[in-house]
């Protein structure tokens, strides 16, 4: 039952790399690569090959740290296709070289797998499931700032992981409900110890009660222990926030993603047969806990369709996120599939003022 979160099927508007010709975009002092994108009006994700056989990705990023963290700003993600990773020694390689020491996966709320130091399985919910899109970690008082995808194995159909500039989906979206959520931000409630999901001992990596309180006392989440096993958190964040690097407006949150009406009907149904709505694994609100109005949570999901795109995994691409810039998902597949993933650079609200 952990896979309850996972929200519901959505036909996604996109663009393929079959579909559309790529653009080609200026790479000088980038060393022996092409760089091109989907479509004249996509700018994300930026894609950069090798135009020479057998060049090496994690020595190739480290002697253009820059031009890759110039791109990476502009564009919000970058799709390397056609390198030699290296396995996951390689691609740790090559996340160190460009972003640092690898993060460990904390307050999390997706079941994952340790495969290597700190590159993790993408997600281990169910196949069948797709998974709404997301930055990771938006409604936790840290984040990473970087995210890395890489594929080990594509699966046979489906898998993909779909992407959205949230500049795009912030400008899609009413003014007058962005000013609403400005104004009023969004509150995360969330319960552990049903069976559902992740337990609090998984999620905060401790089986200490007072390590976790003194944790969300740190974190500015407000804690009830309703009995040994059973914690129910709320935790009030903002809805739209600056990017520290470029000074953007950025729609940065799990409003619609932990919401119950984002989930499957069959799962919903099941879930709000069983628990009343306050004792659900998650569910949000506006920051006063007023509920957020069903005609809203569809323009902001409608709002995310609208600039979503995807592409075909394949062997040894490595995706790289600004995790600001750039929400993700997961669609749903048939066959095996091992998609890892890496994260950097961890950032937190105490120490930046982010507010709109």
């Amino acid at each position: 039952m952990a896979f309850m979160s996972v929200p519901e099927p959505v036909k996604l508007k996109t663009k393929s790399f079959l579909e559309v010709k790529r653009r080609a975009v200026s790479v000088s002092n980038a060393g022996p690569v092409t760089a091109g994108r989907l479509s004249a009006d996509q700018t994300l994700p930026l894609v950069i090959e090798p135009a020479v056989e057998r060049v090496e990705l994690g020595g190739w990023a480290a002697q253009h740290h820059d031009f890759i963290d110039d791109r990476l700003r502009e564009h919000g993600a970058m799709l390397f296709r056609g390198f030699q990773v290296e396995g996951l020694e390689g691609l740790e390689q090559f996340i160190t070289s460009v972003s640092g020491s690898l993060l460990e996966y904390n307050d999390g709320s997706s079941p994952r797998t340790k495969v290597s130091g700190n590159i993790y399985t993408s997600t281990d919910h169910p196949p069948e499931h797709r998974i709404f899109l997301h930055n990771e970690n938006s409604y936790s008082y840290s984040w990473p700032l970087k995210i890395f995808f890489s594929c080990v194995l594509p699966p046979l159909q489906g898998g993909e992981t779909p992407i959205a500039d949230v500049r795009r989906v912030l400008k899609s979206i009413d003014p007058r409900i962005r000013e609403r959520f400005e104004r009023k931000q969004v509150m995360y409630v969330r319960n552990f110890g049903d069976g559902l999901g992740l337990s609090w001992p998984a999620v905060f990596q401790t089986t200490s009660k007072a390590a976790v309180s003194e944790f969300c006392r740190l974190s500015n989440i407000s804690v009830e222990w309703r009995d040994d096993n059973h914690l129910r958190t709320r935790q009030v964040r903002p809805a739209i926030v600056k990017h520290p690097l470029t000074g953007e407006l950025i729609w940065f949150n799990h409003a619609a993603f932990f919401h119950v009406s984002t989930l499957e009907p069959a799962i919903r149904d099941a879930l709000l047969s069983e628990f009343r709505e306050e004792d659900l694994p998650f569910n949000t609100y506006y920051g006063d806990g007023s509920p957020i109005e069903p005609a809203v949570l569809d323009e902001v999901r409608e709002a995310y369709r609208q600039h979503t795109v995807t592409f075909p995994w394949q062997k040894d691409d490595v995706l790289m996120l600004d995790n600001m810039l750039t929400a993700h998902g997961r669609a749903s597949f048939t066959g095996e599939r091992k998609i890892v993933v890496g994260m950097s650079e961890l950032f937190d609200r105490l120490s930046h003022a982010l507010e709109s």
